[in-house]
């Protein structure tokens, strides 16, 4: 049974993921006072937008890894900009297909290491090049995310690596504490990828 003190948790992530979900795919959003308000979906063009020079970004594999990164994470013909910790200083800005797929490899990768095989890496997801088919994969990693969570309960909550996740803190921390972490991951990404958004939209004017 689904332990009941996780419920605000799901309702404050299926909120963030609703909420950034019909911000890049429209046809409406909430404005943020409850009413709608018409957004069309991103396209490929605000997907990759660079709005600064050097950002990280998602690329074709052939093309090699962008500015001070060192290679290109995931699987298949795209790949996400990224380098061995420590990173560089100051951080690279990132484009909306950074930020998008940086979230959906988390949720899925997380997913995994909760309820699945516990065996997926960085090096097994499948970073993906266009607008459209990100949005989706960020979709299908959000409801297997939520899926994990609907079979945790309070003795896993408590618990200290309950999930397996490598590249957190999900080692050191009860799983409470790493439900939590997601869901500001989602809202605070979020809310950069909406802004990406309006910047798009006004210099376009």
């Amino acid at each position: 049974m689904t332990a009941p003190r996780i419920a605000p948790l799901l309702e404050q992530f299926d909120f963030a993921y609703e909420r950034l979900t019909h911000r890049m795919a429209g046809p409406v959003m909430d404005s943020g006072d409850g009413s709608d308000t018409e957004v069309g979906p991103m396209t490929d063009d605000e997907y990759f937008w660079e709005p600064v020079p050097d950002c990280w970004s998602v690329r074709r594999r052939a093309d090699g890894p962008g500015p001070r990164a060192t290679l290109l994470a995931g699987t298949g013909d795209w790949g996400r900009d990224t380098a061995p910790y420590p990173h560089p200083s100051p951080p690279p800005f990132t484009t909306i297909a950074w930020r998008l797929s940086h979230l959906s490899e988390m949720l899925t990768l997380r997913a995994d290491h909760t309820a699945g095989s516990r065996r997926l890496t960085r090096d097994d997801y499948a970073v993906v090049g266009d607008a459209a088919g990100a949005v989706a994969a960020f979709e299908a990693a959000a409801t297997a995310w939520r899926t994990a969570l609907l079979g945790v309960d309070d003795t896993a909550l408590d618990t200290v690596g309950y999930c397996s996740y490598p590249h957190g803190s999900d080692a050191e921390d009860p799983f409470v504490d790493i439900v939590w972490w997601v869901n500001q991951e989602v809202l605070h990404h979020g809310a950069e990828i909406a802004l990406l958004r309006d910047l798009y939209r006004a210099r376009q004017r």
